[in-house]
C-alpha cells in the first residue's frame, strides 16, 4: 500500500479546506516544536539563574527531551494504527508537561518531562507532517504544503518574545506562561486535527532503502547534531556576551526563530527553480558557517551572523530533506519520515552529550560547537557528491 493510501482520508470523512489543514499543521508544530521543546532554550539561563540547573546539567536536561524525541520517532515510526490518537495525545502531553515544569524545581523531575515533551513531540511532528503533506498535496497546495515547516519558526519567535517580555519573571513562572500558550494553541486547532487515520494492512512489505535515501539518513543525522548546539545554549550564549540585565540578550533567540521562518519562505521561492539536492547543500554548508562564526568571531557581530545563518538553515533543510525523502521513498512515507526523524533525533541526543563534556574536560563549549559547524559542512559536501543524480 502507497503512502499515499497510508495518511490520506476522504473529503467526505475531513471536508477541511487546505487553509484550515496548513492552519492545524502549523499550530501543532507552534505547540510541541517551538514552545514544547525550543521552550529550553530561553529557559536556561534562568533556571541557572535560579540555582536549579548548572551549564553541564543544562546539556544532560537537553538530552533527555531528545532521548525522549528518539525513542518516540523510532515507536511512531512502526506504528501501523491509531495515528490520529497518537498525534492528539502527543500534542496533549507536550502541553501538560509544559504546564508541569512550573510546579517543580527538581532536576529528576525537569528531566523526566523533558523526555515526556520529546515523545509527545515526535509522535506529533511525524503524524501532522506526514497528514498536511500528503493532504495538502491531495488538494494539490504544494506552497501550503511548504509552509506548515514554518511552525517550529513561528514559535521559536513566540517563545523569544514572550522570554523578552518576561524579563526579571522566575524560571517557574515563565514555564507557566509558556504552557499557557501551548495549551491555546492545541484548542485552537483540536477540532481540525484528523478523527481517523487509514493505516495500511499489518502484511504490507516494508520498501527497500535505496544508496540515496541511505545518504539522506545519514546527512539529515548529522545536521541534527550540527544544529543542535547554538539552538540549545543560544540565549546562554547571549547571557554571556552582554552585561546582565542588557535588553539585548533576549533579541536572539526570536531573531533565530524569524531567520527560520525566513528559511522556510526561501526555500518556496526557490522550489522547482533548482534541484532540491543543491539547495540541501548549500543550506548546511551555510548553517555550518553560522554554527562557526559563534566561536571564530567571538563577539557581537558573531553572534548576530550564527543566529541568521543558523536559523536560516533551521528549517529550511527540513523542508529541503523532506522533499527529497518524497523523491527517494518507495514505501510508506510516514515510515520514511520517522526514519530520518530518528536519525535527526540521534544527532541531536549527542549534540548535547558531547556539550557536556566539552564543558566538563575543556571548561568550554567552543570545541563541541565547531565540531558540529565541521559536520554540517561535511553533509553539504556528502549530498554534493554521494547522492546519485535523480533529485
Amino acid at each position: 500500500m502507497s503512502s499515499q493510501q497510508l495518511f490520506t482520508q476522504t473529503t467526505q470523512r475531513l471536508p477541511v479546506s487546505a487553509l484550515a489543514i496548513m492552519f492545524t499543521g502549523i499550530l501543532t508544530l507552534v505547540a510541541v516544536m517551538g514552545i514544547g521543546r525550543f521552550a529550553l532554550t530561553p529557559q536556561i539561563p534562568l533556571m541557572i539563574r535560579d540555582g536549579q540547573l548548572s551549564l553541564s546539567s543544562a546539556g544532560v536536561l537537553a538530552a533527555m527531551n531528545y532521548v525522549g524525541y528518539l525513542l518516540g520517532a523510532i515507536y511512531v515510526s512502526r506504528l501501523r494504527q491509531h495515528h490520529a490518537l497518537y498525534l492528539k495525545t502527543g500534542l496533549a502531553i507536550t502541553v501538560a508537561v509544559t504546564l508541569a515544569s512550573g510546579a517543580t524545581t527538581s532536576f529528576i523531575l525537569q528531566c523526566l518531562f523533558r523526555f515526556l515533551a520529546g515523545v509527545g513531540g515526535a509522535w506529533a511532528l511525524i503524524i501532522v507532517t506526514s497528514w498536511t503533506q500528503l493532504m495538502l498535496a491531495e488538494r494539490q497546495a504544494p506552497r501550503l504544503s511548504a509552509l506548515v515547516f514554518a511552525g517550529p519558526g513561528i514559535g521559536i519567535t513566540l517563545s523569544g518574545l514572550l522570554a523578552w517580555s518576561m524579563a526579571g519573571f522566575s524560571a517557574s513562572s515563565a514555564w507557566y506562561i509558556y504552557g499557557a500558550v501551548a495549551l491555546v494553541a492545541a484548542m485552537g486547532i483540536w477540532r481540525t486535527l484528523p478523527a481517523a487515520v487509514a493505516t495500511p494492512a499489518a502484511s504490507a512489505p516494508k520498501a527497500k532503502i535505496s544508496h540515496n535515501l541511505k545518504v539522506l539518513l545519514a546527512v539529515y543525522s548529522l545536521a541534527g547534531f550540527g544544529y543542535i548546539l547554538p539552538a540549545t545554549f543560544l540565549a546562554q550564549m547571549a547571557h554571556s556576551q552582554f552585561p546582565a540585565g542588557s535588553p539585548m540578550v533576549s533579541l536572539f533567540w526570536p531573531l533565530f526563530g524569524l531567520s527560520a521562518v525566513a528559511g522556510v519562505l526561501l526555500a518556496v521561492f526557490v522550489a522547482g527553480k533548482y534541484r532540491p539536492r543543491y539547495c540541501l547543500a548549500i543550506a548546511l554548508i551555510l548553517q555550518g558557517i553560522g554554527v562557526a562564526a559563534s566561536v571564530v568571531l567571538p563577539n557581537t557581530a558573531g553572534l548576530v551572523i550564527s543566529t541568521l545563518l543558523t536559523g536560516l538553515g533551521f528549517l529550511a533543510i527540513m523542508q529541503f530533506s523532506m522533499r527529497l525523502a518524497r523523491l527517494f521513498s518507495t514505501g510508506s512515507l510516514a515510515r520514511t519520515v520517522g526514519m530520518l526523524t530518528s536519525g535527526y533525533a540521534s544527532g541531536q541526543l549527542i549534540g548535547p552529550l558531547i556539550s557536556a563534556a566539552s564543558v566538563a574536560l575543556l571548561g568550554s563549549l567552543a570545541p563541541a560547537i565547531l565540531l558540529a559547524a565541521a559536520m554540517l559542512v561535511l553533509a553539504g559536501l556528502a549530498v554534493i557528491g554521494l547522492m546519485r543524480e535523480k533529485a
